[in-house]
């Protein structure tokens, strides 16, 4: 064997031990309650029976990621619980790797969900082992960085956890940031996001009264807060893909279905998207795929049984129309 023969066998090794996707971020059970409208404040309406489903936006994307075909890992922390067991239990089983979840510190986080006949769904989350999810846990696991093309995280665990994320990037990795639950971002934070994932609401936390009244002046306005690209989620209309190094602002257009339920779909689209980016594709063209995944999973119930597998993930001539 030439020594270019020992080099290129070295890459296809190291290529192999690397991850697609690492997910850092939060992992919930699920409890949801159907009902025919959410209550107003001092009501009480009657739902039905209660579904305990795994869940967590960093769990959540696990599994997306996953189920599409990615080779992921999760970087989380559970209660030593049912519930603990459920999520791992779940994580497992779409194939995710789970060296990196921590059990113990508290009760495995709990998110109260009503879901109404349109499918709009309303969530109220207690964090638990989530917020127990620290810095030093994310130095511990330097080699899961290492390893990693593409990190995605959220705001479901501590701000400050989420800040090491951003200081523990491997040269060459990409990070990905869905500001969920919204919360002000450190500026180094937002300088690494490439790209930052925010739907309607989170766009006009962070911008405040600069939001503009246009997706396309949110999209703008959020490039110039320091992130090298954003990405504005608009549910049935698709969504917008800016460029901080060219200045584009371009629609993705979305697909016709009927929603069901649209708990986990934005964790489906940034699954997607993260996946696609870390191989190699650009910025548009992944978020169009993401676009047709976050379609897919809107048209069953629950959040990681609603993810579909890329054989089920419709076909970009299905794409409506502007």
């Amino acid at each position: 064997m030439n020594d270019s023969d020992s080099d290129s066998d070295r890459d296809r090794d190291q290529d192999q031990d690397r991850y697609d996707l690492l997910v850092v971020g939060s992992a919930n059970a699920d409890l949801v309650v159907g009902v025919e409208r959410r209550p107003a404040a001092g009501e009480t309406v009657l739902g039905s029976d209660l579904a305990v489903h795994p869940g967590g936006k960093g769990g959540n994307q696990a599994v997306a990621a996953a189920r599409l075909g990615a080779r992921t890992a999760l970087l989380a922390r559970v209660g030593d619980d049912a519930h603990g067991r459920l999520l791992l239990e779940s994580q497992r089983a779409a194939g995710v790797e789970t060296d990196g979840v921590l059990v113990g510190g508290a009760p495995t986080g709990v998110a109260l969900i009503t879901v109404d006949p349109s499918g709009d769904n309303s969530i109220v989350v207690s964090p638990g082992a989530n917020a127990r999810l620290t810095p030093q846990d994310i130095r511990a696991a330097s080699a899961l960085f290492g390893a990693a093309r593409v990190v995605s995280v959220q705001l479901e665990i501590p701000l400050e956890t989420v800040a090491e994320v951003a200081g523990a990037m491997s040269p060459g990795s990409r990070l990905v940031l869905n500001p969920s639950p919204p919360a002000p971002l450190p500026g180094h934070v937002l300088g690494a996001c490439d790209p930052l994932v925010v739907n309607e609401h989170e766009a006009r936390y962070m911008l405040g009264e600069s939001a503009g009244s246009t997706p396309q002046e949110w999209a703008r306005a959020l490039l110039g807060l320091g992130p090298r690209s954003v990405v504005v989620t608009l549910g049935a209309a698709g969504a917008l893909v800016a460029d901080g190094r060219t200045g584009d602002v371009v629609p993705v257009p979305s697909l016709k279905v009927e929603a069901v339920d649209t708990t986990g779909a934005g964790d489906a689209f940034t699954a997607a998207l993260a996946w696609r980016l870390g191989l190699g594709e650009g910025l548009t063209e992944a978020a169009a795929f993401a676009v047709r995944v976050g379609a897919a999973a809107v048209t069953r119930r629950g959040a990681q049984e609603s993810f579909p597998t890329v054989d089920e993930v419709p076909a970009a001539a299905e794409v409506a129309g502007p």
